[in-house]
């Protein structure tokens, strides 16, 4: 679970750096590239928050207290 959750934060990380660097290729010339890459972060985004939560639900991820 400790892998998937962080290949999935490196993920996020790339998706969101390349929509920086669209951002500056395409400078505002109203390219989709921007949008479509932000719009994988933000999935890819909910789709980390839901397996921790499903995670936490099952018992996979527990707190240490």
């Amino acid at each position: 679970m400790r892998i998937v959750v962080i290949l999935l934060l490196i993920l996020i990380v790339l998706s969101l750096g390349s929509a920086l660097t669209f951002l500056f290729r395409d400078r505002g010339r109203g390219s989709d590239r921007t949008v479509k890459a932000l719009t994988l972060r933000v999935g890819l985004s909910i789709g980390l928050f839901l397996l921790l939560m499903i995670g936490y639900a099952t018992g996979l991820i527990h707190t240490r207290l």
